[in-house]
C-alpha cells in the first residue's frame, strides 16, 4: 500500500551571523506548530550547524513554503531554510 501522507522536511541551516536569541521564539514557533498537528517530528544537529523539522497535514509544498516563511530563523534572517516535499517508505 502507498503512503498517503505528504511530509515535508525542513532543513535549517545556521548563517555565520547566527543569533542565539532566535532559539526560543523558534522553539515557541514548533510548539504552536505541534499544537495544530502540523509538526510530526524536530531536533537539532549534533554538530550545532542547525537542524530540522518535519511538517504534516500541510496541503501542498507552496503552503510549507508559507508556515516556513513565519518561522522565525527565517524572519531574522538567522539561518537558511529550505522546504522540501519528503516521499517516505
Amino acid at each position: 500500500m502507498e503512503n498517503d501522507v505528504k511530509l515535508y522536511l525542513v532543513m535549517a541551516m545556521r548563517k555565520p551571523a547566527f543569533d542565539a536569541s532566535v532559539i526560543e521564539p523558534h522553539k515557541a514557533f514548533l510548539d504552536a506548530l505541534r499544537a495544530q498537528g502540523r509538526l510530526h517530528l524536530t531536533g537539532g544537529f549534533s554538530d550545532g550547524s542547525g537542524g530540522a523539522y518535519v511538517l504534516c497535514n500541510v496541503d501542498d509544498l507552496e503552503q510549507a513554503r508559507a508556515i516556513v516563511a513565519t518561522d522565525p530563523l527565517a524572519l531574522q534572517d538567522c539561518s537558511e531554510l529550505s522546504v522540501h516535499e519528503w516521499n517516505t517508505r
